[in-house]
């Protein structure tokens, strides 16, 4: 992708990814351009005729009924920016905050916040020349939206706050003059426009998810390779079964894991004598377990996709449509509230520390000498004397664990605020943060069944595996060495983790 053009349009979260990690060049439609520039003449109409709107001319949240002065309408709205920056906690990433960038800039396209066609293009302008905002992942409770961290966003804007330029850290005024950028002065309308929204929840969930989706379908890679390394069956995955429980993932699954083991030399070699009837469910229920994962993960995608073009700020500004005949009208509302996108990444944190704690017990399974069927003791060719892959297992068990407590919803939790006005909030940015490390464990798992199985597999020798699973073992192995006698295994976890998220493995995940 060259160059992603705005319209207001839903976003694919492979588009939000090509922004924010590849830098892809964003501009804006035309015709978008000409709906902002609608949007704005309303409000100039307002304020012309003196009407009273709120965050046109009035406070906010408990201060709406305190009307501004004309004359002090400007400084409101720096002021919402400066009063409303109180987030705390250590910054967003920078592809974090390009994708709020991208997001924010995507909905004032939309033409439905009453700013000037200027605001929208300095966003744009900001994402283009590699100003990314710092912004504190701490202080948002997702209504009246992610309000603290839009305002760290905001204060970039207007030249103020700080900003990373080419991974320096500085002020914001700085990194917009090195940029050639010019900071903008806000009109009525535009402080509110810029923090009422979903974007930070909707940027670090959306990358979380597209994360998510990686490991979960790398799941069945690392869930053969250790079937294979465990000399179990492929039985269960005969799509008679699944055809017989038509769940879209579950069948996917199957002839995913089925396509995955073709040919495999270690299974024929045992066919005929197997005496197990069946497998443990971790190896056996894999299409279950990994394809009801991808339907959660699907399910959340589309929220995010949907949520990355919709109007979510407050209020809606609406010029009139004669195709509609439809009049003007500017609209209190409650888009902000981040309740759709709260609910979703409970669902996907449930997911995936149940997709994470499956892949562990597959991991105890090739490591322990009860049950691995007849692999040396915690995969070491000289158990005793080397402990081998034994500290693997324990850490996947103690990361399990932390999935655990933060699977937990967050959306469940409520405490009003602004002094009662807004009563009932999402916490939907607490559960994009919580996703975001179950998905960040959940590599580093995936990674050790990875490192575990292909070590099984070569305890396997002369018999071979599937090509497929063959070729996935020369992939681990290009990162990591067999393990011949103890070494420290941290290194060897986080850069077979590192090559899962950059996808190393990725032609094995569809």
């Amino acid at each position: 992708m060259e160059i992603l053009v705005l319209d207001g349009q839903p976003l694919t979260l492979a588009e939000i990814e090509a922004v924010a990690l590849d830098g892809c060049a964003v501009a804006i439609a035309p015709a978008a351009l000409a709906r902002v520039a609608a949007s704005r003449e309303l409000i100039e109409e307002i304020l012309a005729e003196g009407q009273t709107v709120y965050g046109v001319n009035t406070g906010f949240g408990k201060l709406a009924d305190v009307r501004i002065p004309p004359g002090n309408l400007a400084q409101l709205q720096t002021n919402l920016v400066r009063s409303h920056a109180a987030g705390v906690g250590q910054p967003l990433s920078e592809a974090e905050s390009r994708a709020m960038l991208l997001l924010r800039a995507n909905v004032l396209a939309k033409g439905l916040s009453g700013c000037r066609p200027a605001l929208v293009e300095l966003l744009v302008a900001l994402l283009n020349a590699g100003v990314h905002p710092v912004i504190p992942e701490k202080g948002s409770v997702g209504a009246s939206g992610d309000l603290a961290p839009l305002a760290h966003l905001a204060l970039v804007a207007i030249g103020e706050g700080e900003a990373f330029l080419k991974g320096e850290r500085m002020a914001g005024g700085e990194a917009l003059r090195r940029a050639g950028v010019q900071p903008l002065a806000l009109a009525a309308k535009e402080g509110l426009a810029l923090l009422n929204g979903t974007q930070a929840m909707t940027a670090v969930g959306a990358l979380a998810v597209a994360r998510g989706l990686r490991v979960a379908k790398l799941a069945d890679l690392a869930g053969a390779m250790s079937l294979e390394a465990l000399m179990g069956t492929p039985a269960a995955f005969d799509p008679r079964i699944h055809e017989a429980r038509p769940h879209a993932g579950q069948i996917a699954a199957a002839a995913h894991l089925v396509r995955l083991m073709e040919g495999s030399e270690i299974r024929e070699a045992h066919r005929e004598h197997d005496s197990r009837v069946q497998d443990a469910y971790c190896l056996r229920c894999m299409p279950q377990v990994h394809g009801a994962v991808w339907d959660v993960l699907g399910h959340v995608r589309g929220v995010l996709e949907i949520e990355a073009g919709s109007a979510t700020d407050n209020p809606l500004v609406f010029p009139k449509d004669s195709s509609k005949t439809q009049e003007h009208e500017v609209l209190s509302g409650g888009n902000f509230h981040g309740a759709p996108l709260a609910y979703a990444f409970d669902y996907a944190a449930i997911a995936m520390t149940d997709l994470a704690s499956m892949t562990e017990r597959r991991i105890d399974r090739l490591l322990n000498p009860d049950i691995n069927e007849g692999l040396p003791a915690f995969l070491s060719p000289d158990a005793g004397l080397s402990s081998g892959f034994m500290m693997a297992q324990i850490v996947a068990a103690a990361l399990i664990n932390e999935c655990q407590v933060l699977a937990h919803p967050s959306s469940t939790g409520n405490i009003p605020t602004s002094g009662g006005k807004e009563d009932h909030v999402s916490m939907g940015m607490t559960g994009a943060v919580k996703l975001r490390q179950i998905v960040e464990d959940a590599e580093r798992i995936v990674a050790i069944e990875l490192m575990c199985a292909a070590q099984g597999v070569e305890f396997r020798r002369p018999l071979r595996p599937s090509r497929e699973i063959e070729r996935a073992h020369a992939a681990v192995r290009a990162v990591v060495p067999r393990l011949d006698q103890d070494r420290v295994l941290a290194p060897d976890i986080e850069a077979l983790a590192a090559a899962v998220r950059a996808g190393a493995f990725d032609a094995w995940a569809e």
